[in-house]
């Protein structure tokens, strides 16, 4: 289990926003539909099952076979999608369209293999926002959330 500590900001039936610490990680991050990030943190959507009420510290996990699954999704299938596109575009051009550039065909058909699993990615999260069984989950309060001074 992957488990972080956070302040409840929003309760919504058995669904509670959570802000967690923002890490070096998230700069670069393109997976925008997983997270949001605010001036605070990352606000993320977790299932409540510690019963958590707004204002609340809780700590909050995620499994980490679900982890390594979306990260394997987002970030691995687009790489290899586009080196297989890339290779399949090449052996097009040489064998096919003899006066074209190759390589022009390998970036082309890349290209447009990065692009589809992109956008199949990105049907693959909206339909997962719905399933309770891939979200971060409040296991327990662990206490009030005290704002640090200025």
């Amino acid at each position: 289990m992957i488990e972080e500590i956070g302040v409840v900001t929003k309760v919504e039936g058995n669904m509670a926003k959570v802000i967690v610490q923002k890490r070096g990680a998230c700069d670069g991050c393109k997976a925008q539909g997983t997270c949001q990030t605010t001036d605070e943190g990352m606000e993320i959507e977790a299932v409540n099952m510690a019963q958590a009420k707004e204002g609340q510290e809780v700590k909050i996990s995620i499994d980490a076979q679900t982890y390594l699954q979306g990260t394997m999704l987002v970030y691995g299938l687009p790489l290899v999608l586009f080196i297989a596109g890339a290779i399949v575009g090449k052996n097009i051009g040489e064998n096919f369209l003899e006066e074209q550039n190759s390589d022009l065909m390998a970036a082309i058909v890349g290209f447009a293999a990065l692009v589809i699993s992109l956008l199949g990615i990105k049907i693959w999260a909206k339909k997962a926002e719905d399933k309770k069984d891939q979200k971060p989950v409040i296991e327990e309060v662990v206490g009030e959330y005290s704002a640090p001074d200025a």
